[in-house]
């Protein structure tokens, strides 16, 4: 039903929100089974810094060689199998160390030093470094392919490089985070942001400095999902008083200045692209209803370099807009978890989420996000 026409489909059943089966399922498939989302450039800027993020129903670590290659290998030392570093953590070294028994890799993953093991028989080194996985940088931002198969992600992107390119992500720096956790499963979350169907209700805010049903959706292909909304007339930015003490992105033209766009690339960042700022929330799914939400705020470096800069303009609005839409998403959780609940219709207003929910459904069926030649939707 979810593959219907928009107009005549649904959502999606209620065990895709609250199975923990369908869960572990899309650890391995959806989030393991292809590009995702783990971080940021910023967090492994230099020569020896590394970091270690979950994927899927494993982990991977991030490691930014001497020549300035960021690399991602398995987090699993060869020897058996000790996480190298732990699950957020990062640190800085010249070479890799697993704690439990010192096997020592290059920056490279290639072995240096195994314990006990020089000149024993049948020991080939060369033999046991470390699984690497497809990494790339887009944006400022850090994407592993935890299937090793996936194909660029260029390719599964389309067209959304041009969206975004103008914002110049790379060249920012964040100068906000807040950390979330909210008790709802992240399909719950993703569609939230990509409707505002709901705004008028729980969102004051906001409507006071965007009309609700303003802007328009993307209909291209690609694995990811977005549209724009308008500021009214007056408002600069989405702040609580629509004033923007931050500066314009240089590179935007008269329609960027006035609009916001929101972007969701499958499976779990939400750029929020902004005439001043960039907003990034990305999600690490912990339980079939528990995500974890890591929101970052993004300016320009000469926002940044003037003299008492503050970004608590933005930070407090999406602050404020971020625990109601948490708020709603826990309460969609609770209400599916009556036995009692069946998928429903989608409004005219619910194009994009119609297009999440069914690469979703596509995925349940078998076809990779990641394929190349994705079919257009149908909206």
């Amino acid at each position: 039903m979810s593959l219907r026409p928009f107009g005549e489909s649904r959502m999606l059943p209620r065990a895709a929100y609250v199975d923990p089966a369908v869960f572990d399922w899309e650890q391995r498939h959806m989030f393991g089974g292809g590009w995702m989302c783990v971080g940021r450039s910023s967090q492994v800027a230099g020569p020896g810094d590394m970091r270690a993020e979950g994927v899927g129903a494993g982990s991977v670590l991030l490691a930014r060689d001497e020549h300035g290659v960021l690399r991602a290998f398995a987090n699993s030392c060869r020897h058996r199998g000790h996480e190298l570093l732990p699950c957020g953590a990062a640190t800085q070294q010249k070479v890799i160390v697993c704690p439990y028994h010192s096997w020592t890799y290059g920056l490279n993953g290639s072995i240096r030093a195994a314990a006990g093991f020089k000149n024993q028989p049948g020991f080939v080194a060369g033999e046991w470094g470390l699984v690497e996985l497809p990494v790339t940088e887009w944006h400022g931002l850090v994407f592993v392919d935890g299937s090793g198969t996936a194909g660029p992600l260029a390719d599964s992107l389309g067209t959304l490089d041009d969206i975004v390119a103008p914002y110049e992500m790379e060249r920012l720096a964040v100068a906000g985070q807040h950390d979330y956790d909210a008790a709802a499963n992240w399909k719950i979350l993703t569609e939230n942001y990509h409707e505002c169907y709901h705004c008028p209700l729980i969102h004051p805010e906001l409507c006071k400095v965007s009309p609700p049903r303003s802007g328009e959706n993307y209909s291209v292909p690609g694995t990811w999902v977005g549209g724009t909304m308008d500021l009214r007339d007056g408002m600069a930015t989405m702040s609580l008083d629509g004033a923007s003490h931050g500066v314009p992105l240089r590179s935007l033209d008269e329609k960027g200045l006035r609009t916001v766009v929101y972007v969701g690339v499958f499976p779990n960042v939400l750029l929020s692209l902004h005439p001043d700022y960039v907003m990034v929330h990305r999600l690490v799914p912990l339980a079939a209803d528990r995500t974890k939400i890591e929101c970052t705020w993004w300016f320009a470096p000469e926002a940044m370099a003037q003299p008492g800069f503050d970004p608590g303009y933005a930070t407090e609005f999406w602050d404020i807009t971020n625990r109601q839409d948490w708020q709603a998403c826990e309460s969609v959780q609770r209400g599916l978890a009556s036995p009692h609940a069946v998928p429903g219709p989608m409004s005219a207003d619910e194009d994009a989420v119609y297009q999440f929910v069914a690469m979703v459904a596509r995925g349940y069926t078998g076809e990779r996000a990641w394929n190349a030649g994705i079919p257009a939707r149908v909206i």
